[in-house]
């Protein structure tokens, strides 16, 4: 039906091209034979060749998202028999939902020719009419009547157009059976007419960078043409396209080309598959137990556990630590009160943490509708939300050291840690909120798969994988809720409580200190005003609780002053001096690569997919390093397993390209390659053997120094 529509559309600027009179002659077609003379029972190459002008194209068998494949319509004597088409490999032209197959320049299409056995010795003229559609501005029909000698006699011999026939059969596809071709859908079939599949093969030379799945025409259903490349095994090539039903019955089967090359160099392997359900054979864990992968092409059940799994592993993640005290200082707080009420403060923080993941998948939802990239982690990039976070945490630190409270209904909670860590629903929520916030900073072990299979899915898988990895972080503290016999192993609640909530505003001003380097990225030297902002926002906090809730006179001069301070910061510093709603655009965003490698022992530079080719084609294997200033998984990696003697002994041993991709301010292009290896966010570490056509390794979010000199090992073979 869409390619009905472009057509349709088309055609209508070919018929108004016809009445206003413009030349449709751009391309022109002759009948060559491969034979002048053959022998009765003989097949003969026949070819009808076209010649496009400059810019001009015509279209192969399946002609993509709009356009019309060249037919051929013979007039041959008695005793003689035509077979099918034989197409070349096409070129992919356009992008996204425009894409088409195409012949640019010149295209032959070969058919075989049959002389029957009994056919009687004499000159024979073959005639056929050939119909296309050339496009370049405006598609225009063209059509033209061939023709051309053969004669049937004792012997065979070649016509003059036998070495031009010979060139095209060469780039003929050939049979694809050893490619190992599989097929499998990517996720269940529902009600939505567009279901993601998962293909697969192999081969040394059907495995180069540019490999590609170019499907045949179908009635009942388009296999769409743009290709999200996926992590795979090594000599084998994984993508995911998207297949769209008319009918509303899935394809039980799928055939096309495999394409590799470009230019003169391509290569085409037909092949063709049953397409398998979810969770079937071919369903499963990349490399599993390797070490190396970071994909998932699984069903979606096994995507969901993988969800919930790392949801539950980024309880343990530096990120969320000063939540996670707070939560176990509450839990002591809630061991005296009745169990109807600890089950309900259970679920409430879980509530909370499932609307914070509810509101990220809207987010991403949304910013894939306006066709915009969304990554894991994303609000990092705005500067924003980390103004308002560094100042949200600084409260709460401040608050937790005493300098003031939060009063819920009138009422002073005594012995726990207000707001964040308090006892009531509000502070339940707010903590599953709060922790939510600081754990998308973090990628854990297998999250980073479940979530970049869910971000090039449909809206509805977005939020199922989303709420099931918050289902995962929530988990613990809601088992502990309803089982409080769990809790036995901590300390009775006593006067060490208060020093402990003291104690825990440290590591939340220490996440506070760290948004604010965050920041520093694009804001660059006036982030400085920030900081002072939250001296005076810390004295503001001090008059605030001495003089207004703990004082006895003169409280609303207490209070006054307070509200003064902060004003005041607000406008000389943030408003006035700070400029803060005009960041540095690019600003240190646009110079980070470089700024995050100075000083560094190992040599990075600047992540480019021309840089990766560049040390490719110079024989040299390639490191690259997708990370971003807000993750710290991705700083931990960095410290503990890249930037280590050993690696960099390594790095110099095979004579190595390190590369850092800074994904800061999630640039589009780096927001591409972590989709084309399957991933919704950094880190990701990737090594590349020398050897153009071997595909790259993907290493685990979590690197320990082993797994890097493993891959680099392997990469060097």
């Amino acid at each position: 039906m869409k390619q009905a529509q472009v057509w349709i559309g088309r055609l209508t600027l070919a018929l108004w091209a016809v009445g206003a009179g413009v030349d449709a002659a751009h391309t022109q077609a002759r009948l060559v034979l491969d034979s002048r003379q053959a022998r009765p029972g003989d097949t003969v190459w026949a070819g009808v060749h076209l010649r496009m002008d400059p810019g001009w194209h015509t279209y192969w068998r399946n002609p993509g998202a709009s356009g019309m494949a060249t037919k051929i319509a013979w007039e041959l004597p008695e005793g003689i028999t035509a077979g099918p088409i034989c197409w070349p490999p096409p070129e992919k032209y356009g992008e996204g939902e425009l894409t088409t197959y195409v012949y640019h320049r010149e295209v032959v299409l070969l058919v075989p020719i049959r002389v029957a056995s009994n056919r009687p010795p004499g000159r024979l003229t073959l005639k056929a009419k050939v119909s296309w559609l050339e496009c370049k501005e405006v598609c225009l029909p063209g059509s033209a009547e061939v023709s051309g000698e053969l004669e049937v006699g004792p012997t065979r011999q070649a016509s003059a157009e036998a070495g031009l026939i010979e060139h095209w059969q060469q780039r003929l596809p050939r049979e694809g059976s050893a490619l190992g071709f599989r097929a499998w859908w990517d996720a269940p079939a529902g009600s939505s007419r567009i279901r993601p599949v998962v293909l697969e093969w192999g081969g040394p030379e059907a495995t180069r960078p540019t490999a590609d799945f170019f499907p045949y025409e179908a009635d009942e259903f388009e296999v769409e043409a743009l290709t999200t490349r996926l992590p795979s095994e090594p000599q084998k090539v994984r993508v995911r396209k998207r297949v769209q039903t008319f009918s509303g019955d899935w394809p039980t089967e799928l055939a096309g080309l495999v394409v590799a090359g470009e230019g003169a160099e391509v290569r085409a392997w037909e092949v063709r598959a049953r397409v398998a359900e979810p969770g079937g054979p071919t369903a499963g864990l990349l490399n599993s137990g390797s070490g190396t992968s970071g994909g998932f092409s699984g069903g979606l059940g096994w995507v969901l556990g993988y969800a919930f799994l790392g949801g539950l592993i980024l309880n343990v993640m530096p990120c969320v630590l000063p939540v996670i005290a707070l939560k176990i200082l509450g839990f002591v707080t809630q061991a005296g009160q009745n169990r109807r009420q600890i089950r309900r403060l259970g679920w409430v923080y879980g509530l909370g943490v499932l609307a914070s993941f509810a509101a990220l998948a809207v987010l991403v939802i949304g910013l894939q509708a306006a066709g915009r990239h969304a990554g894991w982690g994303i609000q990092f990039g705005n500067p924003y939300f980390l103004v308002g976070m560094t100042v949200l945490l600084t409260l709460i630190a401040l608050n937790l050291f005493g300098l003031f409270e939060i009063a819920l209904g009138g009422r002073v909670l005594d012995s726990a840690v207000q707001w964040a860590g308090q006892q009531g629903a509000a502070g339940a929520f707010f903590s599953g909120l709060l922790t939510t916030l600081l754990a998308t900073s973090c990628t854990a072990p297998f999250l980073g798969a479940a979530v970049g299979f869910a971000f090039v899915q449909p809206p509805w898988v977005v939020l199922l994988v989303l709420l099931t990895v918050g289902a995962g972080l929530a988990f613990p503290y809601v088992v502990l809720s309803w089982h409080p016999g769990l809790l036995r192993w901590l300390p009775r609640p006593g006067p060490w409580m208060e020093h402990f909530k003291v104690a825990m505003g440290f590591p939340m001003l220490g996440a506070a200190v760290w948004l604010l380097s965050l920041a520093e990225a694009h804001y660059g030297e006036r982030i400085w005003w920030l900081a002072w902002f939250l001296v005076l926002l810390a004295l503001a906090a001090w008059l605030f609780g001495t003089f207004w809730q703990r004082g006895t006179v003169r409280r609303g001069l207490g209070l006054a002053s307070a509200v003064a301070v902060v004003a005041a910061g607000y406008v000389w510093l943030l408003e006035g001096s700070m400029q803060w709603r005009n960041p540095i655009v690019g600003g240190a965003g646009t110079a980070s690569a470089a700024s995050a490698v100075e000083g560094d022992s190992i040599a990075w530079q600047p992540w480019s997919p021309e840089a990766v080719a560049a040390a490719r084609a110079a024989g040299r294997p390639v490191l690259v390093d997708f990370t971003a200033r807000w993750c710290l998984t991705c700083q931990v990696n960095k410290k503990f397993a890249l930037e280590v003697p050993s690696v960099r002994a390594k790095l110099r041993e095979i004579h190595a390209v390190a590369l850092v991709g800074d994904y800061t301010h999630f640039p589009d292009a780096i927001t591409q390659e972590l989709k084309r290896f399957g991933r919704a966010g950094v880190p990701l570490v990737l090594v590349y053997p020398a050897d153009p056509t071997r595909e790259p390794l993907v290493l685990p979010e979590a690197l320990t120094p082993g797994i890097v000199l493993d891959a680099l090992e392997k990469a060097a073979r």
